[in-house]
């Protein structure tokens, strides 16, 4: 049988891509709030309460599963990174309850009659890559034929009950660190726009493919007291869920937010996705600006990062430790955003 077919762009096939597929949040709580079945366990330590990461099943006094699943539309057009970065993504919900993965399941949806074989192999390859870095199998998995391109994975990880990192234990005075810088969201839809430069592309692979490591050490730190990921639901969207956990403002210094600059000039000229703009509807009645705050600046508040950095709450006396631990796996960009003070659970910006 000839495989060969036109090249197709995978962004093309898509509606919305990576993170940015996201169900809009309110539409989502609309959905999830009122489930007529509820099973519980008691060694179900977390569960969908809180919109957590992932959930953690205790097996014993010393040892909990952790369990995520995450895939999307393609973010690029070359299959192989659209792999690693799906890849990159799902395992970071694991890093992002300080656990360890130890191995996946892959999920995959493909329209077969458009998509070539040769192409669905590359996106796979591109997953196994990752799979690899991160030292863990995929063990097997699902495929089906839809009508737009789908990858990720089911990932499970081992942690200590007694170790693991919630979203809801900020304490007042934390200080929150960011790890990775904003703007891939602006950069996606640059990419579908043909409008992103080579300089942006190459800053877009580097961000969404560097596994977010440093959360099996951070889970180590008395100091440390929460930690989450940056997705689909951009900065504000999963601040706020640490703000709501812990009944805390944060205090952000705008100034002091890590952001791509390829993603600001961008945004100064009107390339924002149409997620931002669902976030921002979703959360701005829990967001203070300061005056003279630009739209541009609420976009990339709002602009939903795929395989986006770690959020952490840690005490000020640990900051130098959690951002050792950064720097030590190549994260030039992690540093402090602001600070986690007693009031109303939100957001002030400055």
């Amino acid at each position: 049988m000839n495989e060969r077919r036109a090249p197709v762009r995978l962004t093309s096939l898509a509606h919305g891509g990576g993170c940015g597929c996201k169900i809009a949040p309110g539409v989502l709580e609309e959905i999830l709030k009122s489930s007529p079945i509820r099973v519980s366990s008691p060694d179900l330590l977390v569960g969908s309460d809180n919109n957590e990461d992932a959930a953690v099943f205790r097996i014993n006094e010393h040892q909990a599963v952790v369990a995520t699943t995450d895939f999307f539309m393609p973010i690029v057009d070359d299959p192989y990174e659209f792999g690693r970065i799906a890849a990159t993504n799902a395992i970071s919900d694991i890093y992002a309850m300080g656990a360890k993965p130890i191995f996946a399941l892959a999920l995959l949806g493909m329209p077969v009659n458009v998509v070539s074989k040769e192409v669905i192999r590359q996106i796979t390859y591109g997953g196994e890559s990752v799979c690899a870095r991160a030292g863990i199998p995929i063990a097997g998995g699902h495929s089906i034929d839809t009508v737009e391109p789908i990858y990720g994975l089911v990932v499970i990880g081992l942690v200590d009950p007694a170790r693991f990192k919630r979203n809801n234990g900020a304490r007042a005075g934390d200080s929150i660190i960011l790890g990775k810088p904003l703007g891939v969201g602006i950069l996606s839809a640059a990419l579908k726009q043909e409008r992103l430069p080579e300089s942006g592309y190459r800053k877009m692979i580097e961000c969404t493919t560097q596994l977010n490591t440093p959360g099996v050490d951070l889970a180590e730190m008395a100091g440390v007291h929460a930690l989450t990921d940056v997705t689909g639901f951009g900065l504000v969207g999963h601040l706020l869920e640490l703000c709501r956990g812990a009944s805390l403002n944060a205090q952000l210094k705008w100034g002091d937010v890590p952001v791509i600059p390829e993603a600001v000039r961008l945004a100064k000229a009107g390339v924002v996705t149409g997620a931002s703009g669902r976030n921002w509807g979703a959360y701005s009645g829990d967001v203070r600006i300061g005056a003279g705050f630009e739209e541009w600046q609420k976009m990339l508040l709002t602009d939903p990062q795929t395989s986006g950095g770690l959020l952490v709450s840690c005490a000020q006396e640990a900051e130098a430790d959690v951002l050792a631990l950064f720097k030590r796996d190549g994260f030039a960009d992690a540093r402090r955003i602001g600070l986690m003070v007693t009031g109303a659970a939100g957001i002030s910006v400055t």
